[in-house]
């Protein structure tokens, strides 16, 4: 028999967020069996940026994302990114 999968536990920060003409999803969550939250935005192209450490509540997970947004803005979760091809 096969071992339950743990349940995705939602911080009540999660959702839309908007500033600046930038709308991004935030997405702060963690499995049921573990006290870790993670950190993640989506903007809308769908590009996902995830925190490499965890945290150690969800109040602090949300305090890093004001702190970066502060620091940042809103641009950083924009797709800006510049694509260089590798030459054949």
């Amino acid at each position: 028999m096969r071992a339950k999968e743990p349940n995705l536990i939602t911080s009540g920060y999660s959702g839309p967020v908007s500033k600046d003409g930038v709308t991004v999803q935030l997405a702060i969550y963690r499995l049921e069996d573990s006290p870790d939250w993670t950190l993640e935005v989506v903007n809308s192209k769908g590009t996902s940026t995830v925190w490499e450490g965890v945290f150690a509540s969800d109040d602090l997970a949300h305090a890093e994302f004001l702190r970066t947004v502060a620091e940042e803005g809103m641009d950083a979760f924009r797709d800006t990114a510049t694509i260089v091809p590798f030459p054949r």
